[in-house]
């Protein structure tokens, strides 16, 4: 190499805009910093605050030594090239104690985002959010050199006076990489080259109050294990396998599906398994018993273990206790693989108060709704997103996206959508400020909601999205454009809590009870329905869901047996979570495993057989599901036998398709010569009966099926005579 001279003088700066430089202050510090052509030549500034000497290197071997100008600014100029606005170099940066580095210059590069990126972030509709903020390993073409690779760096704080990059390439200090902002976006971005993935990062803000403030990427793919804190870069190299599910999961996920869940809290079905681990042995299990799809509670970063995930700090990171983000597509590609849907539990309602992650981003009430009547959820002690900001309702829905697109996700379970419709939910009268109209709907998160809806199903149309909605709000499942919420399915919360009710009670009172069982089929078809029996029933001293039933413990069994077939015969998709198909005896706690031990007992292997049998017979028997959306697929025999406590009726599919027959008794006795009405005389088969000796029932029942004939009984023209076993439902299909 040889050294040039200085062929003409450097571009001036003031002595104030180089310390703003250094104090971190400027605003657009690519102004001063980097190369910029000048009098027939090209200045170049570099920020390097402990060097004892840096060099300017070109491509073809040629170096300057630089000078330093103020308070760790160096300056140098170089001879321009013909054709070459901009030359391509590197830094040859000197310390005392550290020796020499060959590095490049940030602030040489143009910005990652472009004019109509920036337009969609302020319009608040750039769909795909991940792709130009946060930190994004990137390429820059070099015309007379090798590419060069770093990490873009974007982050959305508009009342930030500054910001600078700290993390692992700089030993955490900020001072070398303060970062521009582009013009009134409200983006700060910095392309730093050499940064890989896996690096770890913070942005330091210099907030709206005047204090700098260390916080992580609200766009982070990746975090840091708790209770670490700081942001990671990521770039996947997952290869997808999974591409025969994906062209055919349309059909498996719509209304006339079958669709039967398995909800899990990761950390606690398995402890202490990894991404890849879990990848070996979840789809596996879920396969072999014959559910659909799994949902899983909250996978997003979250920093406290005991919130399951509802109190998210990182939207856009898998939770990295469990692995990094190719981890969690690896458990996605596998479950699809073994024909397995993979539904999220998704919080857009609340976030975390942790003041390094979203709150107060930059200074100011950013994410959250500066309006403490509707920025604060006093029940579950979080904030709660400002759904009238275009910029924070596009985060939201990207985020909806991005799980959906990058990780392959089938659905999204929104979680407590009630929570977000309403002014006053949770709030007494005087704490809450009705909206313009006068009513206590939330009219900006209702936008937000259709809004999300919409643009997930016309980017990803065989997706799904399911609201837990506890309220009566009207067209929840309903299209937009007619005013619906836009959902593809509603959690039935009212079925829940009646049938959990009428099952608590001792079966010499359900009779006065019966009402409980039979009110959800007069609004059945009201929404498209899942029928949960979720993580929240069996937690916080509300015991598991075998001990919720009244009796002796072969009661409380048959019960639960009972209970199930008469949830999968009943209209809507079924949920269940983990361990109530092994009887679980426990209530469910997040910091253990599920007791798998009770598989050495036959009782409670028989309660997993049956939930196996129960999905692979919902399966082979269309009538359960083909007219799910349909009142006249459903049709009582009898809804009023409440001194028997026995509930009858039949499920029909499309033309062609057996009907099934369900006799649900939870009375403690058998009944003898139980006539029953049926569609159609001619021979019908038991198909199931939880009763049965292989699920340690008596052996009550009618093997080799039953014979109806002609003459009508409870409305129907057919009659046979059955055996109907005690706490047991039986299901009965025409050949």
């Amino acid at each position: 190499m040889m050294s040039a001279s200085v062929p003409a003088e450097p571009a001036p700066v003031s002595r104030a805009q180089l310390q703003q430089v250094v104090d971190g202050l400027h605003g657009s510090p690519h102004d001063v910093l980097g190369p910029h052509p000048h009098d027939g030549a090209v200045t170049i500034r570099v920020l390097k605050p402990l060097a004892r000497s840096v060099t300017v290197r070109r491509v073809d071997g040629t170096t300057f030594d630089l000078t330093h100008e103020h308070d760790g600014i160096w300056v140098g100029v170089l001879p321009a090239q013909e054709g070459i606005a901009v030359p391509d170099y590197r830094l040859e940066v000197a310390y005392d104690d550290a020796g020499s580095h060959s590095v490049d210059d940030p602030y040489r590069f143009l910005p990652s985002l472009g004019e109509v990126d920036l337009h969609l972030l302020n319009e608040g509709r750039h769909e795909q959010l991940w792709r130009v903020l946060g930190a994004r390993v990137h390429t820059y073409e070099a015309p007379l050199g090798d590419p060069v690779t770093g990490t873009a760096f974007a982050v959305w704080a508009p009342s930030a006076r500054a910001a600078r990059l700290k993390g692992d390439f700089n030993s955490w200090d900020g001072r070398e990489h303060p970062m521009r902002q582009l013009g009134s976006s409200g983006i700060w971005e910095l392309f730093v080259p050499g940064v890989a993935s896996g690096t770890c990062y913070k942005f330091a803000l210099l907030c709206a109050d005047g204090q700098w403030r260390e916080k992580a990427d609200p766009m982070a793919a990746y975090a840091q294990i708790p209770p670490e804190t700081a942001s990671r870069v990521f770039a996947s190299q997952h290869e997808w396998t999974d591409q025969e599910w994906m062209s055919e999961r349309g059909r498996r996920q719509g209304i006339s599906a079958p669709m039967s869940i398995y909800e899990l809290h990761l950390a606690s079905w398995r402890r202490g398994k990894t991404w890849a681990e879990m990848a070996e042995e979840l789809p596996a299990y879920v396969a072999d018993l014959g559910f659909t799809h799994v949902e899983l509670m909250p996978v997003m970063q979250h920093p406290f273990g005991g919130s399951w995930g509802y109190h998210v700090t990182s939207y856009f990171a898998p939770d990295s206790r469990f692995g990094d983000p190719d981890g969690f597509r690896l458990l996605v590609d596998r479950l699809h693989q073994a024909g397995v849907g993979v539904i999220l539990d998704w919080v857009p309602g609340h976030f975390a108060t942790d003041e390094w992650a979203l709150a107060r981003f930059d200074g100011t009430p950013l994410y959250e709704d500066p309006n403490p009547q509707r920025g604060w959820h006093k029940e579950w002690g979080s904030h709660i997103f400002n759904f009238g900001r275009n910029e924070v309702r596009n985060f939201l829905y990207a985020n909806a996206l991005y799980w959906l697109e990058e990780f392959h996700a089938d659905g999204l379970r929104v979680d407590g959508v009630a929570s977000m419709l309403y002014l006053d939910y949770a709030r007494e009268p005087g704490e809450w400020t009705p909206n313009k109209f006068g009513g206590r709907e939330n009219l900006e998160a209702v936008q937000f909601l259709q809004e999300m809806n919409a643009t997930v199903y016309k980017r990803v149309p065989d997706a799904m999205t399911i609201a837990e909605e506890s309220t009566s709000w009207p067209q929840v499942t309903g299209p937009t454009d007619v005013g619906g919420l836009g959902f593809g399915f509603k959690w039935n919360m009212g079925w829940m809590h009646d049938t959990l009710g009428y099952l608590a009670r001792d079966p010499v009172h359900r009779a006065h009870h019966h009402h409980e069982m039979t009110f959800p089929l007069v609004y059945a078809w009201s929404e498209h329905y899942v029928l949960p029996l979720s993580h929240d029933e069996v937690v916080h001293g509300k015991g598991s869901l075998l001990r919720k039933m009244p009796g002796d413990r072969w009661q409380q069994l048959a019960s639960l047996r009972a209970y199930l077939a008469y949830m999968w015969a009943h209209p809507g998709k079924q949920l269940l979570f983990m361990g109530c198909e092994l009887g679980q005896e426990s209530e469910w706690a997040e910091a253990r495993e599920l007791d798998w031990w009770l598989l050495d007992h036959p009782e409670h292997r028989g309660v997993q057989s049956l939930v196996r049998d129960l999905n692979r017979t919902y399966a082979e028997s269309p009538a359960l599901w083909q007219r799910d959306s349909d009142p006249d697929g459903f049709g009582w025999i009898d809804a009023n036998d409440a001194g028997r406590n026995v509930f009858t009726f039949v499920r029909r599919g499309f033309e062609g398709t057996p009907d099934l027959a369900c006799v649900a008794n939870f009375a403690a006795i058998p009944h003898q010569g139980f006539r029953l009405g049926l569609p159609s005389p001619g021979q019908w088969d038991e198909i199931l009966n939880t009763d049965a000796e292989s699920y340690t029932g008596s052996g009550v029942g009618n093997l080799g099926g039953i014979t109806a004939v002609a003459g009508e009984h409870h409305g129907q023209p057919a009659h046979a005579e059955v055996v109907v076993p005690p706490l047991a439902t039986v299901w009965f299909r025409a050949r």
